[in-house]
């Protein structure tokens, strides 16, 4: 079984954590006037107070509760044992009381906390007399107040996460009703139709023996009926909105900025004289590989090339990641899975094919090729 990754602080927050650790010098220095056993259980009590420090960002709940009531006794315990300018450690608790998301929590956290900053400082007026003491008044307001202000900041970022949520689902219920209405108009469009030719070719089977001239005129009947159904087809189609590649390249670009990947596009995205569904199912496997660049491949840059010739349009895109072998080696999703089987049925619809390669000097290479289709002219069906 293989162990976890230890991490000091969880990954999400980066070096905000660390940042902080920068004001344990204080109390550290708050130290030197101290020796032998004492100095050494100074020693001990920051050691402990950074073991909180960590731990208020793994644990929630009552062992949170637990971690940060430990916390402000070991802050007691330094102003009243040591130097009544530990009060500032405070500034980590006031911190750390934002999070809490329960209103009742917070409440009782904060009373807690008000409290014991109240009682120190009341404390060092008695025990000090001095001027000193009453410059800690600005910052304990800042302490009480800086609560309230992390707390608004993290219910923002969760109400950004749902509205972010709320907005995935609703995309996917569109998706899934788009789906369904698309399925009902081609039942409704092409059932009788597909059933007519049906009973027409089992007719022309049994007549080409019998009576051939009949079974020709059947079978002329049937390549009618064939033409009249691929008109309603693509009736149906042109209703529907197509995604082009240009938009679906707009929609790539935003989304590799929010992930810092420099983006490059060479050759014409307008695709001039390319059928609306072809330049759908092009931008969904953009859309697929785009995605799989953004969550596989740790680039910072990707290139995408357009190139159409007389017969076939061909899209490659390429990134400077780790490459297929190295995202699957590493236990990440392949990238050849549901995704890519996706792509590859989506192109079998039109005749197309996909690739996926190592890029020469490092990372991916996807390269998706259609057949461009040409008009007969006669009756607007493809040759």
């Amino acid at each position: 079984m293989a162990l976890k990754q230890f991490r000091v602080f969880p990954k999400r927050f980066g070096f905000f954590p660390y940042i902080w650790l920068i004001y344990l010098v204080f109390p550290i220095l708050n130290l030197q006037g101290y020796s032998g056993l004492r100095l050494m259980a100074g020693y001990a009590l920051v050691l402990l107070f950074l073991v909180t420090y960590r731990q208020l960002y793994w644990t929630e709940g009552k062992p949170y509760s637990a971690w940060l009531g430990l916390q402000m006794l070991i802050i007691v315990v330094l102003f009243i044992g040591y130097s009544p300018f530990n009060l500032y450690m405070a500034f980590f608790t006031s911190n750390f009381i934002g999070w809490y998301t329960d209103s009742r929590n917070f409440g009782r956290a904060l009373t807690i906390f008000t409290a014991m900053l109240a009682s120190m400082f009341l404390l060092s007026l008695v025990q000090y007399q001095s001027m000193d003491i009453l410059f800690m008044l600005p910052f304990l307001m800042m302490m009480l107040v800086t609560p309230f202000g992390i707390r608004s900041i993290n219910r923002r970022r969760v109400l950004e996460k749902e509205l972010d949520q709320a907005n995935e689902r609703i995309k996917e219920m569109v998706k899934r009703e788009e789906r369904v209405r698309i399925a009902r108009d081609l039942h409704d469009t092409m059932g009788h139709t597909l059933s007519l030719i049906t009973l027409k070719s089992q007719l022309v089977e049994r007549l080409v023996v019998k009576n051939p001239e009949r079974a020709q005129a059947e079978a002329r009947e049937i390549q009618r009926t064939s033409r009249a159904a691929l008109r309603q087809v693509r009736e149906l189609v042109s209703e529907m909105r197509a995604v082009s590649v240009a938009e679906e390249l707009a929609e790539a670009a935003e989304m590799l900025r929010s992930a810092e990947i420099a983006l490059e596009v060479e050759g014409d995205a307008a695709l001039p004289g390319v059928s609306g569904l072809t330049q759908s199912i092009l931008s969904l496997c953009i859309k697929e590989g785009i995605t799989n660049i953004v969550k596989h491949s740790r680039a910072d840059q990707c290139r995408i090339s357009i190139v159409m010739t007389p017969g076939e349009v061909q899209i490659t895109l390429e990134d400077n990641g780790i490459g297929v072998d190295a995202s699957a080696s590493e236990g990440t999703e392949r990238r050849d899975g549901n995704g890519m089987k996706g792509m590859g049925e989506r192109l079998a619809l039109i005749d197309g094919s996909l690739t996926l390669a190592p890029r020469p000097g490092g990372g991916t290479m996807l390269r998706v090729v259609t057949p461009r289709v040409v008009k007969d002219g006669k009756d607007g069906e493809t040759a």
